[in-house]
């Protein structure tokens, strides 16, 4: 499986991302990549950025070194309805957003029902566009739900390859992300494969997620990135645009 395009990925705004966003993009086009989403932490993130640099994202040029350049962001999941960290009328701006669940950000209860109704309410969000890293154990999560609510929102679940590598901190990853994937291949759901780069070099590595595709068994129509166009085709604002 080719993947187009790597949807999730942190330059130096992120506040703990060591590389630039010409330095990122470079990499993507040395690798062989149609595009790269740059999908830095939104504010509540310890070290991460302001508003006003994701409002200012439409001076970055779209195209850089050959590849289509989505600027986008990895909003925080505050707490159990699913609040996240940026104002509706910035996200709408942006070009892709995940949600995503971290320890510094999140301050509701750590239970299956808490945590499932936090992803539930981001999808229900029309400008959230993926799910990140909702393999973690540390908060667990009804994968049957969340496939279901995916495939009713059309918000994309993210296999995510840094959570699934030996160097990763998240809990029980790799038995989860086979049970999200099976639960998205039972209700027609779209998973996304993400490399959640913090570095250049790990742009486009994919190693561990493929490792999960395959153990599940999950069919290649319903990995939404194979090219930036099906991604782009795919994605809530996409389809808003498309229906004019």
């Amino acid at each position: 499986m080719k993947i187009g395009i790597d949807t999730h990925t942190h330059t130096l705004v992120s506040g703990h991302a060591y590389n630039t966003l010409r330095e990122m993009a470079a990499m993507a086009a040395e690798k062989g990549l149609e595009g790269l989403a740059v999908t830095d932490h939104a504010p509540q993130m310890p070290g991460s950025t302001h508003v006003y640099y994701f409002q200012n994202l439409r001076v970055v040029p779209r195209q850089m070194y050959g590849i289509r350049l989505l600027m986008g962001v990895e909003l925080n999941i505050m707490d159990e309805n699913g609040t996240v960290d940026l104002p509706d009328h910035v996200i709408e701006e942006l070009d892709i957003s995940i949600a995503s669940i971290h320890t510094p950000c999140y301050k509701g209860e750590v239970t299956k029902d808490a945590v499932t109704g936090a992803y539930v309410g981001a999808m229900k969000n029309p400008r959230v566009d993926i799910i990140g890293h909702s393999d973690d154990g540390r908060f667990p999560a009804d994968y049957g739900i969340l496939a279901r609510t995916a495939k009713e929102t059309g918000t994309l679940l993210e296999v995510n390859n840094a959570s699934l590598s030996p160097k990763g901190f998240r809990k029980n990853t790799r038995e989860n992300a086979i049970k999200m994937l099976k639960e998205c291949k039972k209700y027609g759901a779209m998973a996304v494969l993400g490399t959640d780069s913090h570095v250049d070099v790990s742009i486009a590595d994919y190693t561990y997620a493929f490792e999960v595709l395959k153990a599940a068994d999950f069919p290649e129509e319903l990995v939404a990135n194979t090219s930036v166009g099906k991604l782009e085709s795919v994605l809530k604002r996409g389809r808003r645009r498309d229906r004019g």
